[in-house]
């Protein structure tokens, strides 16, 4: 029986590049992000290899999350494995000039929603006594860097979260794992300095930093392995990155 994967923020980077391996290894795909026509592109592109259904949704409306998830058509209401890949980071300023709506932004999506969606498909897996959540945290959920603080702290939610989740779901034989990216050029930091792609491309001057595919790779080996093995944490750096906030910028 082919197993089925749902993938939140599919729509870009990291969602996106894992949706298209998991597509070629024979999966059935749930791709979830608020941009429909981001999400039905990548469906048309990934038809020829998986059965792909799309729901529109923010993780952030509790209500639409339960509602999206529990219409599924019965061919993928199934899941065997969950990417809780949704996030973002807003602004980058010190705690006492930060955002208020950032703040909001950063802690639904990166808490809320990621609650959210796990609370409406983890009955399934408890039912079944098997499956797999696989979330997406940050070396800004190991240590705090400098202008970091909210995100930093949505992020050491994550790893808490994940933690909590492995202990309280190992009676149901529930593998949780956690993978913690540093520096990825994706179009999170566009997002974060809204809009700015300048100033998103200084992000990753001088130094050759991971790209979306190289996580989704490794996401893809992590939910890949025998039934008995469960690789608990990954932190994946760029070779140039030695902490959060320590980079050899010498050079590609």
């Amino acid at each position: 029986m082919e197993k089925t994967v749902f993938i939140t923020g599919a729509t870009s980077g990291i969602g996106k590049a894992s949706a298209e391996i998991f597509a070629q290894n024979g999966f059935n795909l749930v791709i979830c992000g608020r941009r429909a026509d981001r999400l039905n592109q990548l469906k048309e592109k990934l038809n020829s290899k998986a059965n792909v259904e799309c729901l529109v949704f923010d993780v952030r409306d509790k209500d639409e999350v339960f509602s999206k998830i529990n219409s599924l058509p019965e061919a993928f209401k199934q899941i065997d494995i969950l990417i809780n890949n949704a996030g973002n980071a807003h602004g980058l300023d010190t705690f006492d000039e930060g955002s208020l709506e950032d703040w909001d932004a950063m802690i639904d999506i990166n808490v809320k929603g990621l609650l959210y969606v796990s609370k409406a498909i983890i009955p399934g897996m408890t039912s079944r006594k098997s499956g797999h959540i696989i979330n997406i945290g940050s070396i800004a959920g190991k240590e705090v860097y400098p202008k970091g603080n909210i995100y930093c702290a949505s992020k050491f939610a994550v790893d808490a979260i994940s933690q909590s989740m492995r202990i309280d779901l190992n009676a149901h034989g529930i593998k949780v794992s956690e993978v913690n990216p540093g520096a990825v050029d994706t179009e999170f930091s566009t997002v974060r300095f809204k809009g700015d792609k300048k100033r998103a491309d200084n992000v990753y001057q001088g130094f050759k930093p991971l790209v979306a595919n190289d996580i989704a790779e490794i996401i893809y080996f992590i939910a890949s392995r025998p039934a008995h093995v469960n690789i608990a944490e990954a932190l994946v750096l760029p070779t140039a990155q030695a902490s959060a906030s320590i980079l050899n910028r010498t050079g590609n």
